[in-house]
């Protein structure tokens, strides 16, 4: 499964833990500005007891245009949920999910693994065409027709099982399955607190205000 150690992918990993699977996790240092994810990643992996942690390097950081990974660009803060539009926000990063995905099923079919969990979600984000149904749908296509095992017709299947899921939803799960909330990261700025103004701090936040929980994180501002 790919881990990234934010609520949601450590959320999909006690899905994954619970219906029985056998995890590997995969979490990739990218060129992403910050590596609090990654230290994320790693507790939560830990506390999980996963089979394997694989952290694969990809220096990408120079060709890739976002706001996560430029330092010429700035990541948007906001003020509110509510000021989050339509448009495709700058933190998007390019076939960011189309690369994690396909190495992902690469390690997948070369162990014999019959699942490749992501936790993508189409509810409450930030409208990246990645994290769709849609996308799910084809990359899907994609593994059966285009690796042995799916032409074989054992190919691995992708499961997304918070693709339709509210933020609120996400965090009630996540409580149910007793997530160390603690250890998750979600923030896109990497200080000693999360930001409170970035699109996945406000989206995070919203979620647990639905929910009617408190965040156990420590922000530099609770919108």
């Amino acid at each position: 499964m790919l881990l990234s150690g934010g609520l949601d992918s450590s959320t999909v990993l006690a899905m994954a833990k619970e219906r029985g699977f056998d995890v590997v996790a995969l979490t990739f240092d990218y060129g992403q500005k910050h590596k609090r994810e990654l230290n994320s990643a790693r507790r939560v992996a830990n506390h999980y007891k996963v089979n394997e942690h694989i952290v694969i390097p990809l220096n990408l950081r120079g060709h890739l245009k976002s706001s996560l990974t430029r330092e010429s660009m700035a990541i948007p803060l906001r003020e509110s949920v509510s000021e989050i539009g339509s448009e495709i926000p700058d933190t998007y990063v390019p076939s960011r999910n189309i690369i994690f995905l396909s190495i992902g099923a690469s390690i997948a079919e070369s162990r014999g693994a019959t699942a490749l969990f992501i936790a993508s979600n189409a509810v409450d984000f930030s409208g990246y065409p990645d994290c769709t149904p849609e996308f799910i749908k084809a990359f899907q296509k994609t593994l059966d027709v285009g690796t042995k095992a799916g032409k074989e017709g054992r190919g691995v299947k992708v499961e997304a099982p918070i693709l339709n899921t509210s933020k609120a939803g996400i965090v009630k799960e996540a409580v149910r399955l007793g997530v160390p909330l603690e250890l998750t990261w979600s923030c896109y700025r990497g200080g000693a607190k999360a930001c409170g103004r970035c699109d996945s701090c406000l989206l995070r936040l919203e979620g647990f205000r639905e929910a009617g929980l408190k965040d156990p994180l420590e922000y530099e501002v609770r919108t």
